[in-house]
């Protein structure tokens, strides 16, 4: 059964045989393993926010334009007899940590939605009542643990080697968390900056090409032909490796634009010209850029980004980032924080953006109130009701 083994002791085959040579003509080209393949950049927040938010102008004005302009929206505490001025909830909000005002945290918040798709608030319990402090906490150090029927049961806070387990189930929970809707995951959120993140690999990309292009003089790059004597084509090595050396040393970088170039007999150098890709690269650019602007919803007008004409005008683009970004987002988030501190205070809260208040949205709201206040068939107190105002004294 083993006589298979055996077949190749002969001679011309085995151990004596001749080795093998290779007999290819293209034997002595270099393989390069990524070559024709797309690299792509990891997926998970932390290299997200890092390359989309500390590294790219276009995400980071994204998300600080959407995060500043809903924490500045005014907020309307509402209870069971209606709308209050005063109220424990908005004095917390008002000054929810000691290192923290109402924008910083609102805005905090924001950002960590956009960036991760989840948000995260802790709640710092008093004796009684409302907590006596709100943080918001780091949704890439903060993760969900189920339950064996697939509800969470504990948030784990992990810092370096130091976790730490918030209880769910018993009571209110210390942690509220706002998640964007994602369509595969049942316990995390899907954030913009993910469906925008090819469009900011492309963009980095092309300004990594720009950067290079500009260390280059602002000149595409070219060939060193060497023409020896008797058709000899070929440098020695020690020839080879001066060359390079002189190449890196006085012909490249911002320092050295313009500087001529001294060839010895034999060589000679053929500038390469911009190929029609390298042509497209700026519309590539911007492209990208419009992409990544589309995912967060921030019309490219606002950001400055050229050839787009979507909009009329810039206050209609203004008036469409409000109407269809920020307000969403806010009401989405106010929501949450109002159904979850109504626990600990024990009443059913409702807190919502005023939008009769945000300057962006004055032209709508005026034609609101002109359509109500001509509806002849209308008296005043259903006009009253209608524009969310309080009955009038005396029930007028």
């Amino acid at each position: 059964m083993f006589d298979f083994l055996k077949r190749g002791a002969g001679p011309g085959s085995g151990a004596d045989a001749a080795p093998e040579r290779k007999a290819s003509a293209s034997g002595r080209v270099l393989p390069w393993a990524g070559s024709g393949r797309v690299a792509w950049s990891p997926r998970d927040t932390a290299t997200l926010t890092r390359t989309g938010f500390a590294a790219n102008p276009v995400g980071f004005r994204s998300v600080r334009l959407i995060a500043e302009a809903a924490a500045a929206l005014p907020l309307v505490c509402q209870g069971e007899d209606g709308r209050m001025d005063v109220h424990p909830l908005l004095d917390l909000l008002a000054r929810p940590n000691p290192a923290q005002g109402r924008a910083e945290l609102l805005e905090a918040l924001f950002a960590q939605v956009l960036l991760s798709g989840d948000g995260y608030v802790e709640a710092v319990a008093g004796a009684a009542g409302l907590p006596v402090e709100l943080h918001v906490l780091r949704s890439d150090r903060m993760s969900v643990v189920p339950g064996a029927d697939g509800w969470p049961v504990a948030f784990e806070y992990a810092v370096g080697a130091r976790k730490h387990r918030f209880a769910v189930g018993e009571g209110i929970s210390p942690i509220c968390h706002i998640r964007s809707f994602h369509p595969q995951d049942d316990h995390y959120g899907f954030s913009p900056m993910q469906a925008a993140a090819q469009a900011v690999d492309v963009h980095n990309a092309a300004s990594r090409w720009s950067k290079a292009l500009l260390d280059n003089a602002a000149r595409p790059s070219g060939a060193i032909v060497y023409s020896g004597a008797d058709g000899q084509g070929a440098l020695a090595a020690d020839q080879y490796e001066r060359l390079q050396h002189e190449m890196e040393a006085y012909h490249q970088g911002a320092a050295n634009a313009g500087r001529p170039m001294l060839l010895e007999g034999g060589l000679d150098w053929k500038p390469m010209g911009f190929s029609p890709s390298d042509m497209e690269f700026q519309k590539t650019k911007e492209n990208a850029a419009r992409e990544i602007a589309q995912a967060f919803g921030v019309p490219p007008m606002l950001l400055g980004i050229p050839g787009d004409a979507t909009y009329a005008n810039y206050q209609e683009a203004h008036r469409a980032f409000y109407r269809l970004t920020v307000l969403p987002l806010a009401g989405k988030v106010a929501a949450a924080l109002a159904h979850w501190l109504g626990g600990f205070a024990g009443e059913k809260l409702v807190l919502r953006v005023d939008p009769d208040q945000v300057p962006a949205l004055a032209g709508e709201r005026d034609q609101h109130w002109r359509r109500i206040a001509d509806a002849a068939f209308l008296n005043d107190a259903e006009k009253r009701a209608m524009l969310g105002l309080p009955p009038q004294e005396g029930g007028a």
